[in-house]
Parts: structure tokens; C-alpha cells; sequence
């Protein structure tokens, strides 16, 4: 393999995906010159364009639906899917065949990640396919846009950096890296969105940075995307006289973000024609949300734009007369975003949770409360001791939540200045109340590139021309442990949480050897209960936690793992220790290591259906 020539980021966004890059050879450090691929993709049948962003959409044609010079692209005559805008088009007309939110489905734990189940209740007609089949074909197209116009230097030998949501599980994080494993490029390292955001803000500012953030201040980036809402804490600390910055939180995995705020916009228009008598079926409500997207998105990025028409489909046998028209202005979607997403609320505000129903559709788990503020107020709340053991940040005695003393934003959603303002105007009225000094917003950001930006110059940062954030795993991870007593009708036995990783690990790292043993049984899968927390930063490996409040840890997917060893009979139970370690790429690995002999056996996160369990033996 040749020596890499760039250094690549690629923003695998819920909505649309970019690829930034910068060469190696640059000497510019923080002023390194940043570029943005101009990605080729289909944007209507036989016609090429060239676009910033790949649309992260795919479409299911009908057979009869397209011919097939209508797919051609510059590098394949026969494409094995249709990603991009094509996509985005056809499915804004016939949504029961588009895949979108690829990356939020990857993300749910509550399904069959590997399996074909998009796009969701769509008709058996309809091809499906799996969120990590849909991930790996926007990352083919953009493999494939990069070879073309890079022949000499392909995509597969290039440092290659992918960012995910810094609430992804480590399940998710796998499977993003086996996405891409997929498709040859086996050197992708991962990154978190919001740390390539603020690299992003770093690189822009050429150096600038450092005189507008000071030693003891805390940096609140709020990362508002496609399908997710990310929060992070990143403090501001001195070392050598040089400042450095480590982030020291992250918030929860919120599904909160654009693809609600299309939804409310939709219901909002649904709510205007029924008032006209005009009644909506469901499949045209989907419709009408992806149009409420792209008029969105039109009156956020052209600040002179009033007003978009939007035209629903129907079923009406006339031509003119079988499509509803409606229209979506600027105040429509000001005042939905700002009030059901930017409300003023209190410090004291949680989350609303509801009871759910005993029976729902498959789908989603979107959080239940819109409210952004109010999923930073609890954020903040629970983060107030996220920097106790940073020098240079003194006690928080008598504080009610962590004082950011400036603000990032990222997503297109914050081109709305109203947006923006109002976030700042809420988190200022706390500090304020909290007898603490307002925080200002950090400009120069790019709201729709800068993640992707952000990931190609952390590639470059990795040579070690220029200032790395300190981060390590944002949380704490424990195995459950069941406690060994006689059986009580109607009461499971007590769970222990023993930590085999400890917050803050950083990559290329191992943590020890908990002192706990598991006895596993050899030549059939164990399960693991498995857990993390974002709060937790005391425990070490071997804590072991017989009760913590509900807030504070959080149950992810199982982990599983098959002894298969010609050391041992298929029943003979294997004394092990859970090992936990972080990889270059981000990942986080976890083996069962026998106790006699040291044979290591690989442990999976269980991100299969029972019928394809298999184990892995190192």
C-alpha cells in the first residue's frame, strides 16, 4: 500500500453527507487549507450534477419505473442503488419507497440492525434492506466519487476519519466501521461530531481561536442534525503555556432534530388543509413531510425567501386536480421550531416522559419531549462537577449546572439567527440567574460543512501538526453481575454493575483486569447484561455498584461471546476475566481472557437476530 496523500473526513450525516479533505504535505498547521468535494450524483434521470452534500437518501424503484440509462453514473452503468438527490426527488413523490434516517436506525438497539426492514411499513413490493446495507451504499457512492477524481491516490489508502454522534454506543460505532470495512476502507478512524465541529471552528479561525477562549472557561457545543441532538462540554485548560482542550462530557443519545422539526411542520400544513375540508391519507403525509424538508432547508439557507409552495400528491384521476397545493412561509417555520423546539423554559425543567402504549408500529424511538432547552438543562444539571479535576476550574460549591462560558453550534437548523438567539437567550438567563457571566457564541463556523471540515483537518491534527482535543470514552462501562442466591418467587435476583472500562480511556489504551472471574460455558453463546454512564468518573476498573440512581447509568445492547477451544469439552465452564480496551479507530473492544493459559476470546456487542448469532474466536 502507497504512503496516504490526504488526510479524509467524511460527515455521515442523517441527512446529507459531505467529504472534506486537506494533503498531508501541508505545513500550515491550524492554517492548513481545507477542501470539500464536489460530489457527482444523479440529480434527476440521466442528468449528472456536482454537489457540496450527498443527500443520505436511497430509493427502491419500481422495475417499470426508470429505464435504465436513467441510472448511469460517471464510474457505474448499473449501480446497485440510488442514493443522493435522485433519490431524494423520487421519494419526495412516492415516500413508501424511500430509506431515509439510515444513520438513526443504526443507532436503535431495540432492532435487528443487520436486518431488512427499510423502509419501514412500506408494501411487500418493495425491496427493503438493512440500516447497515443503506450506510455502506452512501459510503460506496462516495468511495466512488473520491476514486474518480482521485485515480492515483484512492480512497482505501488514504487516512480515512468518519464522524458519529457522540451518543453513539459502541454498537453503533462498530457497525459504522464495519460499513465501511465493507467497501475496502479498513483504515477509517472514528470521530465525534461535535469534537469535529470545534475542530472545524479551530481550523477556520487560523489560529485565531486562542485569543478568543481563555484557561477556566468551558466550551457547550450544541449539535443539532438530521436525527440526533448532541451536546458537549469541552474545557478550556493551560499546559506547558500552550492551551489545550479537553472534552469532558457528552450528553444522552437524543433522536431529536431535523427529521422532527419536518414532522411538526407537516402536521402544522396538515392541520391548514384540513381546515380547508382537504383531508390527508397517510402515505401523503409522508409526502408532505419530505417537502416541509426541502422547504425548510430553502427558507433557512436564502434569507430573502418568504415563501415556498408545496404540492402533495394524490390519487385523483385528473391531472390538475389530483394534487393538493399549499404553501410554507417563513413565520410558519419560525414560530413552529422556535416554540416547539427553543421554548423558554426553566432550569428546572426535565424531559417529559409518557407512558407508552401496549401496542405501537415499528419505528424510531424519537424522544418524547421536543423541547431542546429542556434536554440542556438537564444535561448542564447533571454535568455541574464535569470539570472538578482540571486544574485551573475551581469548586462548584452553591452552583445549580456547569457555566459555559461560550457556545458552538452545528446543523443547518441554526441558520435560522432566531434559532440561535433564542438558544443563547435561555442559557444567558440561567447563568444569569446562577450569578454567573453570560456566554457569548463562537462565529465562523460552517452550519452544514463543518463536521465533515472538522474530520479531515483531525486526520491532520494526528500527524501532530496541531492542537488535539483530549477526550478519551465519554462514559464508564459495566457488566452486569448476578448475585448468587436461593430463588424467591416473584423476585429476580439482585444485579450488580462491575466496571471493566473507566470513563476517559484513550485510544490505543487497555484498561486492567477487573479482579471479578465469570465462569462461561465453552461451545455456546453467553449473554451479558451490559451498561455505561457519562457521570460516573470515579470508578475504576473492579467498582462494583449494588444500587445508582436511575440517572446515572444506562443499559445498552447485550454482549455476547463463544469459547470454543480444543483446550476444553463442549459444557466445560471457562473461569475468564472481561477485558475492555479502546482501539486506534475509536472502537470499543471488549475479550473474555481464560484464567488459566490466557487464551483471549473476542466479545461481540449482540447486534444480530438470534438466528444469526455466531461467536468470534481471537
Amino acid at each position: 500500500m502507497s504512503e496516504s496523500r490526504f488526510s479524509v473526513g467524511i460527515d455521515l450525516g442523517t441527512t446529507h453527507s459531505v467529504v472534506s479533505y486537506v494533503p498531508l504535505n501541508e505545513t500550515d498547521g491550524e492554517q492548513a487549507s481545507l477542501r470539500v468535494l464536489d460530489i457527482p450524483q444523479l440529480t434527476s434521470p440521466g442528468v449528472i450534477g456536482e454537489k457540496k452534500q450527498l443527500p443520505s437518501f436511497m430509493y427502491q424503484a419500481h422495475e417499470a419505473e426508470l429505464v435504465p440509462g436513467d441510472l448511469v453514473l460517471p464510474w457505474d452503468g448499473q449501480p446497485e442503488a440510488i442514493v443522493g438527490e435522485l433519490a431524494r426527488q423520487l421519494g419526495s413523490k412516492t415516500p413508501i419507497r424511500l430509506i431515509a434516517s439510515a444513520k438513526s436506525w443504526l443507532s436503535h438497539a431495540g432492532v435487528d440492525r443487520r436486518s431488512a426492514l427499510l423502509p419501514v411499513q412500506s408494501p411487500e413490493e418493495v425491496r427493503r434492506v438493512s440500516p447497515l446495507h443503506a450506510s455502506t451504499a452512501y459510503l460506496r457512492h462516495l468511495r466512488d466519487a473520491w476514486n474518480q477524481q482521485f485515480p492515483e491516490a484512492p480512497l482505501a489508502e488514504q487516512d480515512l476519519v468518519i464522524t458519529v454522534p457522540a451518543s453513539f454506543d459502541p454498537a453503533a460505532r462498530e457497525l459504522t466501521v464495519e460499513a465501511a470495512q465493507a467497501i475496502g476502507l479498513r483504515q477509517a478512524a472514528l470521530l465525534e461530531e461535535p469534537q469535529s465541529a470545534l475542530y472545524s471552528w479551530i481550523q477556520s479561525s487560523a489560529g485565531g481561536w486562542r485569543e478568543q477562549v481563555k484557561p477556566g472557561e468551558v466550551i457547550l457545543v450544541v449539535d443539532v442534525g438530521g436525527g440526533t441532538t448532541d451536546l458537549s462540554l469541552i474545557a478550556v485548560t493551560e499546559e506547558g503555556g500552550n492551551l489545550t482542550l479537553n472534552r469532558v462530557a457528552i450528553g444522552d443519545h437524543i433522536l431529536l432534530g431535523g427529521d422532527n422539526m419536518d414532522l411538526a411542520l407537516a402536521y402544522g400544513l396538515r392541520a391548514k388543509l384540513q381546515a380547508e375540508g382537504k383531508r390527508l391519507e397517510p402515505w401523503q403525509v409522508q409526502a408532505l413531510t419530505h417537502a416541509c424538508r426541502d422547504a425548510k432547508e430553502a427558507l433557512l439557507t436564502d434569507g430573502d425567501l418568504q415563501e415556498v409552495p408545496i404540492v402533495v400528491p394524490s390519487r385523483g384521476s385528473s391531472l390538475i386536480g389530483g394534487v393538493l397545493r399549499t404553501s410554507l412561509t417563513r413565520d410558519e417555520v419560525n414560530t413552529a421550531l422556535v416554540e416547539g423546539f427553543f421554548p423558554w423554559v426553566e432550569l428546572t425543567e426535565r424531559p417529559v416522559t409518557q407512558a407508552r402504549t401496549g401496542l405501537t408500529t415499528l419505528g424510531l424511538p424519537y424522544a418524547q419531549d421536543a423541547r431542546i432547552t429542556a434536554h440542556l438543562a438537564a444535561f448542564l444539571t447533571r454535568q455541574v462537577g464535569a470539570t472538578g479535576d482540571l486544574a485551573g476550574f475551581g469548586p462548584h460549591t452553591g452552583q445549580q449546572f456547569l457555566h459555559p462560558s461560550a457556545v458552538l453550534l452545528n446543523g443547518g437548523v441554526f441558520k435560522s439567527g432566531l434559532l440561535a438567539n433564542r438558544l443563547l437567550e435561555v442559557l444567558n438567563h440561567w447563568l444569569a440567574a446562577d450569578q454567573a457571566a453570560p456566554a457569548r457564541l463562537l462565529r465562523g463556523a460552517d452550519l452544514d460543512l463543518a463536521v465533515s471540515r472538522g474530520a479531515a483537518y483531525f486526520g491532520y491534527v494526528r500527524k501532530g501538526r496541531g492542537v488535539r482535543i483530549r477526550g478519551g470514552t465519554a462514559a464508564a462501562y459495566y457488566v452486569g453481575v448476578e448475585s448468587s442466591m436461593p430463588a424467591v418467587p416473584g423476585f429476580a435476583p439482585p444485579l450488580e454493575a462491575l466496571c471493566i472500562a473507566p470513563f476517559g480511556i484513550e485510544e490505543g489504551t487497555q484498561a486492567d483486569l477487573p479482579p471479578y472471574e465469570f465462569g462461561v460455558v465453552v461451545g455456546e453463546p453467553v449473554h451479558f447484561r451490559f451498561f455505561s454512564s457519562t457521570v460516573r468518573r470515579d470508578d475504576v476498573v473492579g467498582t462494583r455498584l449494588d444500587w445508582w440512581p436511575a440517572d446515572e447509568v444506562e443499559e445498552l445492547a447485550e454482549i455476547e461471546v463463544v469459547l470454543s477451544s480444543e483446550q476444553h469439552r463442549p459444557g466445560d465452564i471457562v473461569p475468564v476475566h472481561l477485558l475492555a480496551y479502546v482501539t486506534e479507530v475509536g472502537t470499543l473492544q471488549l475479550e473474555a481472557v481464560a484464567k488459566e493459559g490466557g487464551q483471549r476470546w473476542k466479545v461481540e456487542f449482540d447486534v444480530r437476530s438470534d438466528n444469526e448469532r455466531t461467536g468470534v474466536a481471537a
